[in-house]
């Protein structure tokens, strides 16, 4: 069982496939990594030999960012936005979307649920 930067790879998939499942590690990504360790990139993750896969865990420790020292990072990044009450930071703060997309119609996922207008009691004359 290969286990990289803390993820247990798929056994079944092709290498490629398998790194992708490490966050921060995409398609460009894990081929590069594949052609620095000097791995087929069609190797299925089972037939990896433990040299392969060592080679492949020490590019990615020394190079890359992954898991959660890039997930604290960008939890990080955002808290500084909030807190120096940037634009991008406000919107965070209000759970809205923050890279300009319109907000009338759309953004449901962001902002959550609709919730309904409930019409108030009317008051009776006298």
């Amino acid at each position: 069982m290969a286990r990289i930067a803390g993820v247990d790879l798929p056994q079944n998939k092709q290498v490629w496939v398998g790194l992708t499942y490490i966050y921060g590690i995409g398609r460009s990504r894990a081929a590069d990594i594949l052609a620095k360790a000097k791995v087929e990139d069609i190797t299925k993750v089972k037939d990896l030999t433990e040299e392969e896969a060592l080679r492949i865990r020490q590019i990615i420790q020394s190079e890359y960012r992954v898991e959660g020292d890039l997930r604290k990072e960008l939890s990080q990044n955002i808290k500084r936005l909030m807190e120096i009450g940037s634009y991008r930071g406000v919107r965070h703060r209000k759970s809205l979307p923050a890279r300009g997309q319109r907000t009338h119609t759309n953004a449901r996922t962001r902002k959550g649920p609709r919730r309904t207008q409930v019409a108030g009691k009317k008051q009776v004359r006298k």
